[in-house]
Protein backbone atom coordinates (compact mmCIF):
# COMPACT_ATOMS: atom_id res chain seq x y z
CA UNK A 1 0.00 0.00 0.00
CA UNK A 2 1.13 3.58 -0.47
CA UNK A 3 2.70 5.46 2.41
CA UNK A 4 0.68 8.63 1.80
CA UNK A 5 -2.52 9.27 3.73
CA UNK A 6 -5.04 11.93 2.72
CA UNK A 7 -8.03 13.84 4.03
CA UNK A 8 -11.43 13.48 2.36
CA UNK A 9 -11.02 16.91 0.76
CA UNK A 10 -7.68 15.90 -0.70
CA UNK A 11 -9.11 12.69 -2.15
CA UNK A 12 -11.90 14.71 -3.75
CA UNK A 13 -9.19 16.83 -5.36
CA UNK A 14 -7.48 13.67 -6.64
CA UNK A 15 -10.83 12.59 -8.11
CA UNK A 16 -11.24 15.98 -9.75
CA UNK A 17 -7.77 15.86 -11.27
CA UNK A 18 -8.34 12.38 -12.67
CA UNK A 19 -11.61 13.45 -14.26
CA UNK A 20 -10.89 17.00 -15.41
CA UNK A 21 -7.18 16.90 -16.17
CA UNK A 22 -6.71 13.33 -17.36
CA UNK A 23 -10.07 12.51 -18.93
CA UNK A 24 -10.95 9.52 -16.75
CA UNK A 25 -14.71 9.75 -16.35
CA UNK A 26 -16.39 9.55 -12.98
CA UNK A 27 -18.39 6.61 -14.26
CA UNK A 28 -15.22 4.76 -15.23
CA UNK A 29 -13.76 5.35 -11.76
CA UNK A 30 -16.97 3.97 -10.24
CA UNK A 31 -16.78 0.86 -12.42
CA UNK A 32 -13.16 0.28 -11.44
CA UNK A 33 -13.96 0.76 -7.76
CA UNK A 34 -16.84 -1.70 -7.90
CA UNK A 35 -14.75 -4.26 -9.77
CA UNK A 36 -11.89 -4.01 -7.27
CA UNK A 37 -14.28 -4.36 -4.34
CA UNK A 38 -16.03 -7.38 -5.85
CA UNK A 39 -12.76 -9.16 -6.53
CA UNK A 40 -11.61 -8.34 -2.98
CA UNK A 41 -14.82 -9.92 -1.68
CA UNK A 42 -14.28 -13.08 -3.73
CA UNK A 43 -10.68 -13.31 -2.57
CA UNK A 44 -11.58 -12.87 1.08
CA UNK A 45 -14.66 -15.12 1.05
CA UNK A 46 -14.17 -17.43 -1.95
CA UNK A 47 -16.93 -19.88 -0.97
CA UNK A 48 -19.65 -17.21 -1.00
CA UNK A 49 -22.51 -17.81 -3.39
CA UNK A 50 -24.66 -14.92 -2.14
CA UNK A 51 -24.28 -11.45 -0.74
CA UNK A 52 -26.34 -8.54 0.54
CA UNK A 53 -25.52 -5.01 -0.60
CA UNK A 54 -26.85 -2.08 1.45
CA UNK A 55 -26.88 1.24 -0.41
CA UNK A 56 -27.46 4.81 0.64
CA UNK A 57 -27.12 7.84 -1.61
CA UNK A 58 -24.27 9.39 -3.57
CA UNK A 59 -21.28 7.80 -5.25
CA UNK A 60 -20.68 5.35 -2.40
CA UNK A 61 -24.08 3.86 -3.24
CA UNK A 62 -23.10 3.87 -6.90
CA UNK A 63 -20.07 1.72 -6.08
CA UNK A 64 -22.42 -0.66 -4.27
CA UNK A 65 -24.69 -0.98 -7.33
CA UNK A 66 -21.65 -1.86 -9.44
CA UNK A 67 -20.64 -4.58 -6.96
CA UNK A 68 -24.18 -5.95 -7.00
CA UNK A 69 -24.35 -5.99 -10.80
CA UNK A 70 -20.98 -7.77 -11.12
CA UNK A 71 -21.99 -10.31 -8.49
CA UNK A 72 -25.21 -11.16 -10.37
CA UNK A 73 -23.23 -11.58 -13.59
CA UNK A 74 -20.95 -14.00 -11.75
CA UNK A 75 -23.94 -16.09 -10.72
CA UNK A 76 -24.20 -15.03 -7.06
CA UNK A 77 -27.56 -14.48 -5.41
CA UNK A 78 -27.75 -10.75 -4.66
CA UNK A 79 -30.06 -9.02 -2.22
CA UNK A 80 -29.86 -5.23 -2.59
CA UNK A 81 -31.37 -2.94 0.04
CA UNK A 82 -31.59 0.83 -0.24
CA UNK A 83 -32.26 3.07 2.77
CA UNK A 84 -33.12 5.97 0.44
CA UNK A 85 -35.41 6.26 -2.55
CA UNK A 86 -33.28 5.17 -5.56
CA UNK A 87 -35.18 7.62 -7.75
CA UNK A 88 -33.38 10.39 -5.89
CA UNK A 89 -29.97 9.29 -7.12
CA UNK A 90 -28.21 11.54 -9.61
CA UNK A 91 -25.23 11.41 -11.95
CA UNK A 92 -23.02 8.35 -12.02
CA UNK A 93 -24.78 6.73 -9.05
CA UNK A 94 -28.12 6.97 -10.86
CA UNK A 95 -26.58 5.40 -13.95
CA UNK A 96 -25.09 2.54 -11.90
CA UNK A 97 -28.46 1.92 -10.28
CA UNK A 98 -30.20 1.89 -13.65
CA UNK A 99 -27.66 -0.59 -15.05
CA UNK A 100 -28.26 -2.92 -12.10
CA UNK A 101 -32.01 -2.89 -12.70
CA UNK A 102 -31.58 -3.17 -16.47
CA UNK A 103 -29.74 -6.46 -15.94
CA UNK A 104 -32.56 -7.85 -13.81
CA UNK A 105 -31.54 -6.68 -10.34
CA UNK A 106 -34.23 -5.78 -7.80
CA UNK A 107 -33.90 -2.91 -5.32
CA UNK A 108 -35.69 -3.35 -1.99
CA UNK A 109 -36.42 -0.37 0.25
CA UNK A 110 -35.28 -0.78 3.85
CA UNK A 111 -35.87 1.44 6.83
CA UNK A 112 -32.78 0.05 8.54
CA UNK A 113 -34.59 -1.88 11.26
CA UNK A 114 -34.49 -5.63 11.76
CA UNK A 115 -32.28 -8.18 10.10
CA UNK A 116 -31.30 -7.19 6.54
CA UNK A 117 -31.79 -10.79 5.43
CA UNK A 118 -30.04 -12.67 2.68
CA UNK A 119 -26.95 -14.83 2.95
CA UNK A 120 -23.20 -14.42 2.69
CA UNK A 121 -21.17 -11.27 3.24
CA UNK A 122 -22.72 -7.83 3.59
CA UNK A 123 -21.46 -4.92 1.50
CA UNK A 124 -21.59 -1.50 3.16
CA UNK A 125 -22.33 1.18 0.54
CA UNK A 126 -24.28 3.50 2.83
CA UNK A 127 -22.16 6.60 3.39
CA UNK A 128 -19.02 7.91 1.77
CA UNK A 129 -16.16 10.15 2.84
CA UNK A 130 -18.14 13.36 3.09
CA UNK A 131 -19.73 12.61 6.48
CA UNK A 132 -19.36 15.58 8.84
CA UNK A 133 -22.16 15.12 11.40
CA UNK A 134 -23.60 12.40 13.59
CA UNK A 135 -25.37 9.58 11.77
CA UNK A 136 -29.12 9.55 12.42
CA UNK A 137 -32.39 8.08 11.17
CA UNK A 138 -32.48 5.12 8.82
CA UNK A 139 -28.72 5.24 8.29
CA UNK A 140 -28.07 4.87 12.01
CA UNK A 141 -30.60 2.05 12.26
CA UNK A 142 -29.10 0.28 9.26
CA UNK A 143 -25.58 0.45 10.70
CA UNK A 144 -26.74 -0.97 14.02
CA UNK A 145 -28.70 -3.73 12.28
CA UNK A 146 -25.74 -4.69 10.07
CA UNK A 147 -23.40 -4.84 13.06
CA UNK A 148 -25.90 -6.99 14.95
CA UNK A 149 -25.89 -9.70 12.24
CA UNK A 150 -22.27 -10.64 12.97
CA UNK A 151 -21.94 -11.50 9.28
CA UNK A 152 -18.70 -10.59 7.47
CA UNK A 153 -18.80 -7.03 6.13
CA UNK A 154 -16.95 -5.42 3.24
CA UNK A 155 -17.00 -1.61 3.47
CA UNK A 156 -16.59 0.45 0.32
CA UNK A 157 -13.93 3.16 0.64
CA UNK A 158 -14.67 3.80 4.34
CA UNK A 159 -16.85 2.12 6.98
CA UNK A 160 -20.09 4.10 7.10
CA UNK A 161 -20.19 6.37 10.14
CA UNK A 162 -16.41 6.75 10.42
CA UNK A 163 -14.99 10.24 9.90
CA UNK A 164 -12.55 10.08 6.98
CA UNK A 165 -10.10 12.60 8.45
CA UNK A 166 -10.13 11.89 12.19
CA UNK A 167 -11.10 8.22 12.55
CA UNK A 168 -13.86 9.27 14.95
CA UNK A 169 -17.10 7.28 15.12
CA UNK A 170 -19.90 9.72 14.28
CA UNK A 171 -22.46 8.31 16.66
CA UNK A 172 -22.34 4.81 15.22
CA UNK A 173 -20.24 3.14 12.53
CA UNK A 174 -19.95 -0.09 10.60
CA UNK A 175 -17.56 -2.67 12.03
CA UNK A 176 -16.05 -4.01 8.82
CA UNK A 177 -13.91 -7.07 8.36
CA UNK A 178 -12.42 -5.64 5.16
CA UNK A 179 -12.42 -2.11 3.75
CA UNK A 180 -11.74 -1.60 0.05
CA UNK A 181 -10.26 1.89 -0.27
CA UNK A 182 -9.97 3.79 -3.55
CA UNK A 183 -7.81 6.54 -5.13
CA UNK A 184 -6.08 7.60 -1.88
CA UNK A 185 -5.81 6.08 1.59
CA UNK A 186 -7.87 8.03 4.10
CA UNK A 187 -6.14 9.16 7.28
CA UNK A 188 -9.15 8.19 9.40
CA UNK A 189 -8.73 4.51 8.52
CA UNK A 190 -5.44 4.39 10.43
CA UNK A 191 -5.93 6.38 13.63
CA UNK A 192 -8.35 6.69 16.58
CA UNK A 193 -11.26 4.25 16.01
CA UNK A 194 -10.37 3.68 12.36
CA UNK A 195 -8.27 0.50 12.71
CA UNK A 196 -10.97 -1.22 14.79
CA UNK A 197 -13.82 -0.24 12.47
CA UNK A 198 -12.04 -0.79 9.15
CA UNK A 199 -10.56 -4.26 9.68
CA UNK A 200 -8.16 -5.23 6.90
CA UNK A 201 -7.60 -2.34 4.49
CA UNK A 202 -7.15 -3.16 0.80
CA UNK A 203 -6.24 -0.40 -1.62
CA UNK A 204 -6.60 0.33 -5.32
CA UNK A 205 -5.46 3.48 -7.08
CA UNK A 206 -8.08 2.63 -9.74
CA UNK A 207 -5.27 2.95 -12.28
CA UNK A 208 -5.39 6.73 -12.28
CA UNK A 209 -2.45 8.42 -14.03
CA UNK A 210 0.85 8.58 -12.17
CA UNK A 211 1.70 11.94 -10.65
CA UNK A 212 -1.91 12.77 -9.85
CA UNK A 213 -0.92 14.14 -6.43
CA UNK A 214 1.95 16.27 -7.69
CA UNK A 215 2.22 19.43 -5.59
CA UNK A 216 -0.08 18.12 -2.85
CA UNK A 217 1.20 17.55 0.69
CA UNK A 218 -0.22 14.38 2.29
CA UNK A 219 -1.99 14.67 5.63
CA UNK A 220 0.37 11.97 6.94
CA UNK A 221 2.79 9.29 5.83
CA UNK A 222 2.89 5.76 7.18
CA UNK A 223 6.12 4.64 8.79
CA UNK A 224 7.58 1.58 7.06
CA UNK A 225 10.17 -0.93 8.25
CA UNK A 226 12.08 -0.52 4.97
CA UNK A 227 13.17 2.96 6.09
CA UNK A 228 15.10 1.52 9.02
CA UNK A 229 17.94 0.47 6.74
CA UNK A 230 18.55 4.12 5.84
CA UNK A 231 18.04 5.43 9.35
CA UNK A 232 20.16 2.75 11.07
CA UNK A 233 23.06 1.78 8.78
CA UNK A 234 25.73 -0.71 9.74
CA UNK A 235 28.24 0.62 12.23
CA UNK A 236 31.83 1.30 11.19
CA UNK A 237 34.28 -1.39 12.20
CA UNK A 238 36.33 1.06 14.30
CA UNK A 239 33.37 2.22 16.40
CA UNK A 240 33.50 2.53 20.17
CA UNK A 241 30.87 3.32 22.79
CA UNK A 242 31.70 7.01 22.79
CA UNK A 243 30.37 7.27 19.26
CA UNK A 244 26.86 6.27 20.33
CA UNK A 245 26.04 8.70 23.08
CA UNK A 246 25.28 8.64 26.77
CA UNK A 247 21.64 8.50 27.85
CA UNK A 248 20.68 9.74 31.29
CA UNK A 249 17.35 8.37 32.54
CA UNK A 250 15.83 10.48 35.32
CA UNK A 251 12.99 8.87 37.26
CA UNK A 252 11.99 6.08 39.56
CA UNK A 253 10.57 7.68 42.68
CA UNK A 254 9.94 5.32 45.59
CA UNK A 255 8.09 2.21 44.45
CA UNK A 256 8.51 3.06 40.74
CA UNK A 257 12.08 2.02 40.06
CA UNK A 258 10.93 -0.50 37.46
CA UNK A 259 9.82 2.25 35.09
CA UNK A 260 13.27 3.85 35.08
CA UNK A 261 14.94 0.48 34.62
CA UNK A 262 12.74 -0.37 31.62
CA UNK A 263 13.60 2.95 29.96
CA UNK A 264 17.29 2.46 30.64
CA UNK A 265 17.41 -1.07 29.31
CA UNK A 266 15.45 -0.07 26.20
CA UNK A 267 18.02 2.65 25.48
CA UNK A 268 20.78 0.04 25.72
CA UNK A 269 18.91 -2.44 23.52
CA UNK A 270 18.64 0.08 20.65
CA UNK A 271 22.35 0.80 20.80
CA UNK A 272 23.10 3.71 23.11
CA UNK A 273 26.79 3.62 24.09
CA UNK A 274 26.21 4.27 27.79
CA UNK A 275 23.13 4.57 30.00
CA UNK A 276 22.99 6.01 33.49
CA UNK A 277 19.81 5.89 35.59
CA UNK A 278 19.41 8.67 38.16
CA UNK A 279 16.92 7.40 40.71
CA UNK A 280 16.15 6.95 44.39
CA UNK A 281 18.79 5.23 46.46
CA UNK A 282 16.29 2.44 47.25
CA UNK A 283 16.38 1.18 43.65
CA UNK A 284 20.04 1.32 42.69
CA UNK A 285 21.28 -2.02 44.03
CA UNK A 286 18.41 -4.06 42.63
CA UNK A 287 18.64 -2.32 39.26
CA UNK A 288 22.33 -2.91 38.65
CA UNK A 289 22.08 -6.46 39.95
CA UNK A 290 19.30 -7.24 37.45
CA UNK A 291 20.93 -5.36 34.55
CA UNK A 292 24.63 -4.74 35.30
CA UNK A 293 25.15 -2.86 32.04
CA UNK A 294 23.12 0.03 33.52
CA UNK A 295 24.92 2.55 35.69
CA UNK A 296 22.69 3.37 38.66
CA UNK A 297 23.17 6.59 40.58
CA UNK A 298 21.37 7.66 43.72
CA UNK A 299 20.22 11.28 43.36
CA UNK A 300 18.58 13.16 46.22
CA UNK A 301 18.11 16.55 44.57
CA UNK A 302 18.92 18.79 41.63
CA UNK A 303 22.42 19.48 42.88
CA UNK A 304 23.18 15.78 42.83
CA UNK A 305 21.92 15.56 39.26
CA UNK A 306 24.19 18.28 37.87
CA UNK A 307 27.36 16.14 37.49
CA UNK A 308 25.37 13.48 35.63
CA UNK A 309 23.87 16.05 33.26
CA UNK A 310 27.35 17.27 32.40
CA UNK A 311 28.25 13.84 30.99
CA UNK A 312 24.97 13.13 29.20
CA UNK A 313 24.15 13.38 25.50
CA UNK A 314 20.37 12.95 25.87
CA UNK A 315 18.07 12.89 28.89
CA UNK A 316 14.98 10.69 29.25
CA UNK A 317 12.87 12.16 32.06
CA UNK A 318 9.56 10.95 33.42
CA UNK A 319 9.45 7.17 33.85
CA UNK A 320 8.38 6.70 37.45
CA UNK A 321 9.34 10.30 38.23
CA UNK A 322 6.24 11.05 40.31
CA UNK A 323 4.99 14.52 41.20
CA UNK A 324 6.60 14.96 44.60
CA UNK A 325 9.06 17.75 45.39
CA UNK A 326 11.87 15.34 44.41
CA UNK A 327 10.50 14.83 40.92
CA UNK A 328 9.78 18.52 40.39
CA UNK A 329 13.29 19.48 41.47
CA UNK A 330 14.94 16.97 39.15
CA UNK A 331 12.78 17.95 36.18
CA UNK A 332 13.65 21.61 36.69
CA UNK A 333 17.31 20.63 36.53
CA UNK A 334 16.79 18.62 33.36
CA UNK A 335 14.93 21.42 31.58
CA UNK A 336 17.49 24.01 32.66
CA UNK A 337 20.36 21.92 31.28
CA UNK A 338 19.61 22.69 27.65
CA UNK A 339 20.24 19.05 26.71
CA UNK A 340 18.01 17.23 24.22
CA UNK A 341 15.25 15.57 26.24
CA UNK A 342 12.62 12.87 25.85
CA UNK A 343 9.77 13.61 28.26
CA UNK A 344 7.04 11.18 29.27
CA UNK A 345 4.62 10.30 32.07
CA UNK A 346 4.88 12.56 35.13
CA UNK A 347 7.38 14.85 33.41
CA UNK A 348 4.51 15.74 31.07
CA UNK A 349 2.04 16.14 33.93
CA UNK A 350 4.43 18.52 35.67
CA UNK A 351 4.90 20.53 32.47
CA UNK A 352 1.11 20.70 32.09
CA UNK A 353 0.91 22.30 35.55
CA UNK A 354 3.38 25.02 34.49
CA UNK A 355 3.41 25.14 30.66
CA UNK A 356 6.59 26.33 28.98
CA UNK A 357 8.32 26.07 25.62
CA UNK A 358 10.43 22.94 25.55
CA UNK A 359 12.63 23.47 22.53
CA UNK A 360 15.03 20.61 21.78
CA UNK A 361 12.77 17.88 23.13
CA UNK A 362 10.47 14.99 22.31
CA UNK A 363 7.22 14.67 24.25
CA UNK A 364 5.35 11.35 24.21
CA UNK A 365 1.87 11.83 25.70
CA UNK A 366 -1.01 9.40 25.66
CA UNK A 367 -4.40 11.10 25.02
CA UNK A 368 -5.00 11.88 28.71
CA UNK A 369 -1.62 13.55 29.11
CA UNK A 370 -2.08 15.34 25.79
CA UNK A 371 -5.42 16.69 27.02
CA UNK A 372 -3.79 18.06 30.17
CA UNK A 373 -1.00 19.65 28.14
CA UNK A 374 -3.63 21.37 25.96
CA UNK A 375 -5.95 22.31 28.82
CA UNK A 376 -8.68 19.98 27.56
CA UNK A 377 -9.23 16.24 28.01
CA UNK A 378 -8.64 12.88 26.36
CA UNK A 379 -12.00 12.91 24.56
CA UNK A 380 -11.18 16.21 22.87
CA UNK A 381 -7.81 14.88 21.78
CA UNK A 382 -9.27 11.66 20.38
CA UNK A 383 -11.94 13.59 18.48
CA UNK A 384 -9.20 14.94 16.17
CA UNK A 385 -5.81 13.43 16.87
CA UNK A 386 -4.10 15.14 13.94
CA UNK A 387 -5.25 18.58 15.12
CA UNK A 388 -4.21 17.76 18.69
CA UNK A 389 -0.68 16.69 17.77
CA UNK A 390 -0.22 19.84 15.71
CA UNK A 391 -1.54 21.98 18.56
CA UNK A 392 0.95 20.38 20.95
CA UNK A 393 3.78 21.08 18.53
CA UNK A 394 2.67 24.70 18.22
CA UNK A 395 2.32 25.24 21.97
CA UNK A 396 5.47 23.52 23.21
CA UNK A 397 7.86 23.62 20.25
CA UNK A 398 8.88 19.98 20.74
CA UNK A 399 8.67 16.95 18.50
CA UNK A 400 5.38 15.36 19.56
CA UNK A 401 4.52 11.67 19.71
CA UNK A 402 0.78 11.24 20.32
CA UNK A 403 0.42 7.63 21.42
CA UNK A 404 -2.60 5.43 20.80
CA UNK A 405 -4.09 3.54 17.87
CA UNK A 406 -2.32 5.04 14.87
CA UNK A 407 0.39 6.83 16.85
CA UNK A 408 1.21 10.20 15.26
CA UNK A 409 4.55 12.00 15.17
CA UNK A 410 4.69 15.74 14.47
CA UNK A 411 7.98 17.49 13.84
CA UNK A 412 9.03 20.52 11.85
CA UNK A 413 7.60 19.38 8.52
CA UNK A 414 4.10 19.83 7.14
CA UNK A 415 3.37 16.10 7.04
CA UNK A 416 2.68 13.94 10.07
CA UNK A 417 4.16 10.47 10.49
CA UNK A 418 1.77 7.65 11.40
CA UNK A 419 2.54 4.18 12.75
CA UNK A 420 0.00 1.55 11.73
CA UNK A 421 1.88 -1.30 13.46
CA UNK A 422 1.37 -2.42 17.05
CA UNK A 423 -1.39 -4.33 18.81
CA UNK A 424 -3.81 -4.17 21.76
CA UNK A 425 -1.43 -6.19 23.92
CA UNK A 426 0.55 -2.96 24.28
CA UNK A 427 -2.16 -1.61 26.60
CA UNK A 428 -0.21 -2.54 29.71
CA UNK A 429 1.99 -0.81 32.26
CA UNK A 430 5.56 0.06 31.28
CA UNK A 431 5.07 0.21 27.50
CA UNK A 432 5.51 3.98 27.52
CA UNK A 433 8.70 3.68 29.58
CA UNK A 434 10.16 1.34 26.97
CA UNK A 435 9.22 3.78 24.18
CA UNK A 436 10.87 6.65 26.06
CA UNK A 437 14.07 4.67 26.37
CA UNK A 438 14.01 3.62 22.72
CA UNK A 439 13.65 7.20 21.49
CA UNK A 440 16.34 8.48 23.85
CA UNK A 441 18.73 5.68 22.85
CA UNK A 442 18.23 6.47 19.17
CA UNK A 443 18.60 10.21 19.75
CA UNK A 444 21.94 9.61 21.45
CA UNK A 445 23.14 7.97 18.22
CA UNK A 446 21.31 9.82 15.45
CA UNK A 447 21.33 13.34 16.95
CA UNK A 448 18.06 13.98 15.10
CA UNK A 449 15.01 14.13 17.36
CA UNK A 450 12.28 13.83 14.72
CA UNK A 451 13.93 10.87 13.05
CA UNK A 452 14.61 9.27 16.45
CA UNK A 453 10.98 9.73 17.49
CA UNK A 454 9.66 8.30 14.21
CA UNK A 455 12.05 5.36 14.16
CA UNK A 456 11.47 4.75 17.87
CA UNK A 457 7.71 4.57 17.51
CA UNK A 458 8.07 2.09 14.64
CA UNK A 459 10.65 -0.08 16.42
CA UNK A 460 8.49 -0.19 19.54
CA UNK A 461 5.48 -1.36 17.53
CA UNK A 462 7.42 -3.92 15.47
CA UNK A 463 8.96 -5.47 18.58
CA UNK A 464 5.52 -5.59 20.20
CA UNK A 465 4.03 -7.34 17.18
CA UNK A 466 6.82 -9.93 17.31
CA UNK A 467 6.26 -10.44 21.04
CA UNK A 468 2.47 -10.75 20.57
CA UNK A 469 2.78 -13.82 18.37
CA UNK A 470 2.41 -15.83 21.56
CA UNK A 471 -0.78 -13.89 22.36
CA UNK A 472 -1.70 -10.27 22.97
CA UNK A 473 -3.28 -10.72 26.38
CA UNK A 474 -0.58 -10.86 29.04
CA UNK A 475 2.06 -9.11 26.90
CA UNK A 476 4.56 -7.33 29.18
CA UNK A 477 6.63 -4.27 28.38
CA UNK A 478 9.77 -6.23 29.19
CA UNK A 479 8.85 -8.77 26.50
CA UNK A 480 9.77 -6.19 23.85
CA UNK A 481 13.34 -5.71 24.99
CA UNK A 482 14.84 -8.88 23.57
CA UNK A 483 13.23 -8.31 20.17
CA UNK A 484 14.52 -4.78 19.67
CA UNK A 485 18.04 -5.81 18.74
CA UNK A 486 16.99 -7.54 15.52
CA UNK A 487 15.03 -4.50 14.35
CA UNK A 488 17.83 -2.00 15.05
CA UNK A 489 20.12 -4.11 12.85
CA UNK A 490 17.96 -4.00 9.71
CA UNK A 491 20.80 -5.02 7.39
CA UNK A 492 20.48 -8.47 8.91
CA UNK A 493 17.45 -10.78 9.35
CA UNK A 494 14.64 -8.24 9.31
CA UNK A 495 15.73 -6.18 6.30
CA UNK A 496 13.18 -7.64 3.90
CA UNK A 497 10.26 -7.87 6.34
Amino acid sequence: MPRELWTAGQVRELDRRAIELHGVSGRELMERAGAFAFHALLHRWPASRALTVVCGAGNNAGDGYVVARLARRAGLTVRLLSVTDPSGLTGDAAAASADFRREGGEILRWDGTGDPGGDGPLVDALLGTGLSREVTGAFSSAIESINATRRPVLALDLPSGLHADTGRVMGTAIRAHVTACFIGLKLGLFTAHGPEQAGEVLFSSLDVPAGLARGMVPAARRLEAAALSDWLPRRPRDAHKGHFGHVLVVGGDRGMGGAARLAGEAALRVGAGLVTVATREDHVAAMVAARPELMGRSVADRAGLEPLLERATVVAAGPGLGRSAWGRDLLDGVLASGLPCVLDADALNLVAEAPRRLGDSVVTPHPGEAGRLLGSDAAAVEADRAAAVRALRERYGAVVVLKGAGTLVCGAGETLWLCDRGNPGMASGGMGDVLTGIIAGLAAQLRDLERSASAGVLLHALAADDAARAGERGLLAGDLLGGLRAWVNPADAHQAR
